[in-house]
């Protein structure tokens, strides 16, 4: 790493928090609204703790198997007045851009100008396979919607494909209104060394998908900052999001054998494996070994999703082939001191902004505070 690309090494590091739909498909599964409604209540409630004590941002997953985060993130937006809003990610097959565009418009109304956009590839086996969409090239698409956002979000309100489009050959649709901001953040779920050159040129910053390594980061925002540089853009500017889901606890192995089965369904998909790279440990055997035990290949060739992986593949012998040695280089859990100190490793590689680990059903706004409090945040 040359002097140009070091990071800086003075910031302070925010703390955001993420939200999935599982909690909710589970109480609906039970076919008891009382539950439901709970599972309901409790995102909520998370999204008002969250904003009372200081975390920066709320992320909401969206696939094309779970809710619609857009939905979810309009009710928290008058629950809140703070926190900044956002998807973690969404990708423009599940929406098209035009979509996006109108979906991150109406939150940032909704929310006083505190919208941001997530945005990452998708899975194209999903989309091309089991939902039978046209998929040509997912990175080009990716660039396409940043041009087309960023038309439509304009004064003109209008976009048009560019020359050598191929993915959304829009041609001069207008949009009737904008986005609160003058300029929406949208951050980039990047893996590759395309995506990553394609965020340096175009985004505001980078999500890191959960339990990525220190050694990928690193290599990663290095890349992603001369890029930018090279592209006239200030590298400073440029926003570097780690999802740690940071764990204070006595039990650290106990986190490990938990956090395997994330390894196992989203570290085994094509490319994802990358995000694993580590200093002396040999990732692509142990890669292999997991996809063998999820059937990885052969469900997601049928077009299968989450639910066809884990019904279809053997989790068990997958989180055996997944040695602790592996899971301690990629999750922050531990006693205060240790996790402090896997966070100074995060800010000094140039990561600005790592998730804490979702509240529990205990969670309170006093225990969010005194976490917060704990690892550094406000």
């Amino acid at each position: 790493m040359t002097d140009r690309d070091a990071p800086p090494t003075s910031h302070a590091l925010a703390f955001c928090l993420d939200a999935s739909p599982a909690p909710w498909a589970s109480a609906r599964d039970t076919g008891d609204r009382e539950a439901v409604e709970r599972a309901v209540a409790r995102t909520v409630e998370i999204a008002r703790m969250a904003d009372e004590t200081g975390v920066e941002s709320l992320w909401l997953s969206e696939d094309p198997d779970g809710w619609d985060a857009f939905a979810v993130l309009g009710a928290v937006a008058r629950e809140t007045r703070r926190i900044r809003l956002g998807t973690g990610v969404t990708n423009p097959y599940f929406r098209h851009p035009s979509l996006i565009a109108a979906s991150v418009s109406t939150l940032d109304l909704l929310s006083g100008g505190r919208a941001f956009l997530g945005l990452g590839r998708g899975q194209s086996e999903w989309y091309a396979t089991a939902l039978g969409m046209r998929v040509g090239s997912p990175v080009r698409a990716l660039e396409e919607t940043f041009d087309l956002l960023g038309q439509w979000w304009s004064a003109e309100r209008r976009a048009t494909a560019r020359d050598g489009a191929s993915e959304f050959l829009v041609d001069g649709w207008e949009r009737t209104f904008r986005p609160l901001q003058d300029r929406v953040p949208i951050y980039l779920a990047a893996v590759g060394p395309r995506a990553l050159r394609i965020a340096g040129r175009l985004a505001d910053g980078v999500l890191f998908n959960d339990l990525s390594s220190l050694q990928f980061m690193g290599e990663a925002i290095g890349t992603v900052r001369a890029e930018a540089e090279r592209s006239g853009r200030d590298p400073k500017g440029l926003s570097f999001y780690a999802r740690a889901a940071i764990e204070i606890t006595g039990d650290p192995e106990a986190v490990y054998e938990r956090r395997k089965s994330t390894v196992a369904l989203i570290h085994a998909l094509p490319g994802m494996e990358r995000l694993l790279r580590t200093y002396d440990v040999d990732v692509d055997s142990i890669i292999g070994e997991v996809r063998r035990a999820m059937r990885t290949d052969e469900i997601l060739a049928a077009g299968g999703g989450f639910g066809d992986l884990r019904r279809g593949g053997n989790l068990a012998a997958a989180r055996q082939a997944i040695p602790n040695d592996l899971m301690k280089e990629l999750v922050i859990a531990g006693p205060v001191a240790d996790v402090r100190a896997r966070l100074e490793q995060f800010r000094e590689i140039g990561v600005t902004h790592v998730f804490l680990a979702g509240p529990g059903p205990d969670t309170t706004a006093k225990s969010l505070g005194e976490l917060l409090a704990s690892v550094g945040g406000s």
